[in-house]
């Protein structure tokens, strides 16, 4: 055994942007507390808010959890009066979802408690950083998203399938720059 120095621990990206969502969403929570709902559920309102009408495997997907859980979320959501199950006009068997204007009404209050933690989160940065900032951010959402990345191999679980199976909703939120303002 040596007495060489340790190596100097430098945070992988991984470990950052954990932290950052780790923290920004704990940050969100304690601003948000005094909201109807809680955090899942605002995320939920959040993503519904921008694709009115999806069903509900296909919001699932785009907020990557697996559709029985969302599935007990919505339904205390719609007792709560905060979304709206109708039929789809294509597809009699099939349910499509809808902010209601309870939840519509959280929206602006949602949108300026995120824009406090996004701007202490920012805090010391210039303009110029902060959209550097969201331009890397996109593009390493962008690459993941990209249809050939996380193909479940032969033979993967249904869970592994469920990862892969909203890849192009998860594309388009890419591109929708998902944020809740």
């Amino acid at each position: 055994m040596t007495n060489e120095p340790a190596t100097p621990y430098t945070p992988s990206l991984g470990f950052l942007l954990i932290d950052a969502a780790r923290l920004m969403r704990r940050r969100f929570e304690q601003e948000s507390r005094d909201l109807p709902m809680t955090s899942a559920q605002s995320q939920i309102i959040a993503r519904l808010s921008r694709n009115e009408g999806i069903r509900q495997a296909g919001l699932a997907a785009l907020l990557d959890i697996e559709p029985m859980t969302l599935c007990r979320h919505i339904d205390r959501m719609v007792a709560a009066d905060l979304v709206e199950r109708r039929q789809d006009p294509k597809d009699r068997r099939a349910r499509q979802l809808f902010t209601t204007e309870t939840a519509r009404a959280l929206l602006d209050p949602m949108r300026k408690r995120a824009a406090v933690v996004f701007e202490e989160a920012q805090r010391g940065l210039s303009e110029e950083e902060r959209q550097a900032l969201m331009a890397c951010l996109e593009t390493l959402v962008r690459n993941l998203s990209d249809s050939d990345a996380g193909e479940p191999p032969p033979g993967a679980t249904s869970k592994a399938r469920f990862k892969n199976s909203g890849k192009a909703e998860r594309h388009t939120m890419a591109a929708e720059k998902e944020t809740i303002r």
